[in-house]
């Protein structure tokens, strides 16, 4: 049985903390759904009413187009471990990139990462959970070094002229290219 709420309550935040990945699903009024996993130390609640994730460049960059279109997204984390659950957070999101106003606010609570292209702040207008026994039991073994090497690889000029081009989603939506490359001096608990 799914139980909702209109916040984040402890419980539900001591979960989150612990899970080593989650997945972001976002669309537009048409095209696609996006559906993505996430993994890495990206995920913060900041309250019971606001979370945010760090966002690497990837493949594409559909979570902004379909935020800066629409604005809805969900989230949702689910154990691979006892005891089973899953736990989603419905709300409205928005890309906020190194050259925007908020940034600094919202980089102070994490580590930035290589490849590090925006933060998706979001604020929470519900959440649920439900049972979760469908979900195998799993073990978590590592983080995945590969992206983050891919992204050290490049000077900061050719990782923003990568980013540049970048400039739609895969049904032609528009999306705001980052302007700033991190380098390995930039990455300690989000200090710069």
């Amino acid at each position: 049985m799914a139980d909702f709420f209109d916040h984040l309550t402890d419980k539900h935040i001591a979960f989150v903390e612990k899970q080593p990945m989650f997945f972001v699903a976002t669309a537009n009024s048409e095209g696609r759904i996006n559906l993505s996993p996430k993994g890495y130390d990206a995920f913060r609640v900041l309250s019971p009413s606001r979370v945010a994730y760090l966002d690497l460049g990837g493949s594409g960059n559909e979570t902004h187009a379909h935020l800066t279109a629409d604005g809805r997204i969900t989230v949702m984390f689910c154990a691979f471990e006892q005891p089973a659950l899953i736990f989603r957070i419905y709300g409205r999101g928005m890309p906020v990139l190194p050259q925007d106003e908020g940034w600094d606010e919202l980089a102070a609570h994490f580590e930035i990462l290589p490849g590090t292209r925006q933060i998706f702040d979001i604020a929470v207008e519900s959440a649920q959970t439900s049972c979760g026994w469908g979900v195998p039991m799993m073990e978590h073994v590592r983080d995945r070094e590969t992206l983050q090497k891919a992204h050290k690889q490049p000077s900061a000029e050719e990782w923003l002229a990568k980013a540049a081009g970048r400039i739609e989603s895969i049904d032609g939506l528009p999306t705001r290219p980052t302007t700033r490359h991190f380098d390995e001096e930039i990455k300690v608990d989000g200090a710069r």
